[in-house]
């Protein structure tokens, strides 16, 4: 979960929509379609949604996204980021540039080019440009369910569509909102995000929040926003986000494999990847037992305490996981926070469909143009008939 924030590609080409007077500067220009870039785009930096049936059933009603002061945050904090970026190449030929910082953009810069070379995903000015920000994350995002529920809370915008989180560039501004909706009654989580993606509005820059993690964890998060500008679904979080999780595993393991990385590298990154895995199958097993819970005819206390006793039993798990093996303890903060609903459901919306997407890519013979092709396709189709093909693909991997 490391980027939670996680942006989106819009569906088709909306920079036309933008009518600009002609006597108006470049810069402004380019500030009034950033703005409305962001405000499109930045609906909680990408991140999540809940598992099958699609989202478009889901069940609390979507709320609105369009109030003013949050599109004008969303707008004023991402235009800071803009200001402050500055060209890959610039900064690797400027001899003030930091070795450390130097190496890490040199290494980004390979990544992009990889990820173009070899994995067919977008050539563009996505990660060309980095830019450093004085905070931990770049943004926070709100996510929400019911207490009784996973299914996710959803903000509603243009173009992106439904969504199952909300972004603050201000962590501060984040908490009062969720502090508003646990006063609703509801579960919530706010998750510090690295990086997110504006729906390919404009090149989305590399980010100091990103930038030093290891060598697998900053190709996969690059992979993994580049592959929403791939494919997009408005209103299908969980869809949009296995997808690019799935191209991301795809695309470390070839990275790894063939870019004559040291083989040290991929056995750690191997050994990291099953423990996640390990974490996502005791989090997708606790889903699963709280949906049962919450469908039976039972009365509300009687689903409270099937809940509590669901959740001691997942702590109970990880304990024993990491007694076993003490690598577990990367997950002892996350552990360590009340657990509710949207927990839970953010990790799903990341891990649901990847056993499908993998199945389907081993279906086009690990071909990734022809994965993304039907991938497309896939997109095209109404809910109902998308979530059955990827059941049906799921039993193929």
């Amino acid at each position: 979960m490391a980027h939670l924030a996680i942006g989106r590609p819009v569906a088709g080409d909306y920079r036309g929509v933008l009518l600009v007077n002609p006597g108006r500067s470049h810069l402004l220009q380019q500030i009034a379609r950033i703005a409305f870039g962001v405000w499109v785009a930045l609906t909680g930096a990408a991140a999540t949604a809940d598992r099958p049936p699609t989202e478009a059933v889901a069940k609390p009603a979507a709320r609105s996204g369009y109030e003013p002061a949050y599109l004008w945050q969303s707008a004023r904090g991402h235009l800071s980021i803009w200001w402050s970026a500055r060209p890959v190449d610039e900064l690797i030929g400027d001899p003030g540039t930091r070795p450390a910082l130097k190496q890490r953009l040199e290494l980004a810069k390979k990544l992009r080019r990889f990820a173009v070379d070899a994995l067919a995903l977008p050539d563009n000015g996505s990660f060309t440009r980095f830019a450093q920000i004085d905070r931990p994350h770049v943004v926070w995002n709100v996510q929400a369910a019911p207490e009784l529920s996973l299914d996710p809370v959803r903000w509603c915008f243009p173009v992106a569509g439904c969504v199952a989180y909300r972004g603050y560039y201000n962590e501060g501004e984040a908490e009062a909102y969720a502090a508003s909706l646990r006063a609703e009654g509801l579960d919530v989580q706010v998750a510090g995000v690295s990086a997110y993606s504006t729906l390919g509005w404009f090149a989305d820059p590399l980010l100091s929040t990103f930038v030093g993690q290891p060598e697998p964890e900053l190709a996969q998060l690059i992979f993994h926003e580049l592959a929403h500008q791939v494919v997009w679904v408005p209103g299908d979080t969980r869809f949009n986000e296995s997808f690019a999780t799935a191209v991301e595993r795809i695309g470390v393991e070839r990275w790894l494999t063939h870019a004559a990385a040291d083989p040290s590298v991929l056995a750690s990154w191997l050994a990291r990847r099953e423990r996640r895995e390990r974490i996502v199958s005791l989090l997708s097993e606790t889903a699963g037992r709280l949906r049962a819970i919450y469908s039976q005819s039972i009365s509300d206390e009687q689903k409270r305490e099937g809940r509590r006793q669901a959740f001691a039993d997942l702590r109970a798990a990880f304990a024993t996981l990491r007694e076993a093996n003490p690598a577990f303890s990367a997950w002892d903060r996350w552990f360590a926070q009340p657990l509710g609903n949207a927990h839970l459901m953010s990790v799903g919306l990341y891990h649901d469909l990847v056993p499908a997407f993998l199945g389907l890519y081993r279906a086009e013979r690990e071909n990734l143009p022809r994965f993304y092709e039907a991938v497309r396709a896939l997109a095209a189709l109404p809910p109902e008939a998308r979530a059955a093909r990827l059941a049906a693909a799921a039993r193929m991997e």
